[in-house]
């Protein structure tokens, strides 16, 4: 077994180790940490299959990007962990099923491209074949805006949706803030701002002391 070989089985068992930790965190916001290490796993894998472009992605849109914002809307939203837990056990054979299918299906896809095509389907590959030539990010980008325009714009609008939702979450008017409404403000007149009031007199006025009273004094 050679170094490559030996650092891709310790990649894959440390993204191993961090997905199933993603599950089994009792705190969410140790989840998305875990979550970001299995994605530097996943990148590092990539850097060994020789994917520069998709490692590069991978680190800087997902661990740069989406997951910090997912973890500063966790920090901000301030889940009650108690509320969380209620009705876990209720739940789970649910979603135990639901995730064993999505195991299954995924066993079958990967399983699938482990099994050695028929004979008349080889083709003979020379090692190192046109590999100078061709470049990964081109060919990337021809696919995507081609082939895969649509799934791309569906993406960018669920990207947006959950940007717009992860606003509208943490957009909450908080009681001790002082916030002022500046169009309220403009709109201001002074007949809002003062009032004149007729009142009485409660207290009489003094009265003058006359001259006579004051030469007996």
């Amino acid at each position: 077994m050679d170094a490559k070989t030996g650092l891709f089985y310790v990649f894959a068992a440390l993204l191993l180790f961090a997905a199933f930790r993603v599950i089994t965190a009792r705190n969410p916001a140790h989840a998305v940490l875990y979550l970001v290490l299995a994605f530097f796993q996943a990148s590092a894998v990539w850097m060994l299959l020789k994917a520069e472009f998709l490692a590069i992605a991978l680190v800087l849109v997902y661990v740069g990007a989406v997951m910090v914002l997912f973890l500063f809307v966790i920090m901000m939203l301030d889940i009650n962990q108690d509320s969380v837990r209620k009705g876990f056990w209720k739940h789970f054979p649910l979603a135990g099923t639901v995730g064993a299918i999505i195991a299954l299906e995924m066993s079958y896809v990967l399983m699938g491209g482990f099994r050695e095509p028929p004979r008349a389907a080889q083709v003979p590959v020379v090692p190192g074949q046109l590999v100078a030539q061709v470049s990964n990010t081109k060919e990337l980008g021809k696919l995507l805006y081609s082939e895969y325009l649509y799934p791309l714009e569906i993406a960018a609008v669920i990207l947006l949706v959950a940007i717009i939702a992860a606003i509208a979450l943490t957009l909450r008017e908080r009681k001790d803030s002082k916030r002022v409404n500046v169009a309220d403000q403009v709109r201001v007149k002074w007949q809002d701002r003062m009032s004149l009031v007729k009142m009485e007199s409660v207290v009489a006025a003094p009265v003058a002391a006359s001259p006579t009273e004051e030469n007996k004094s």
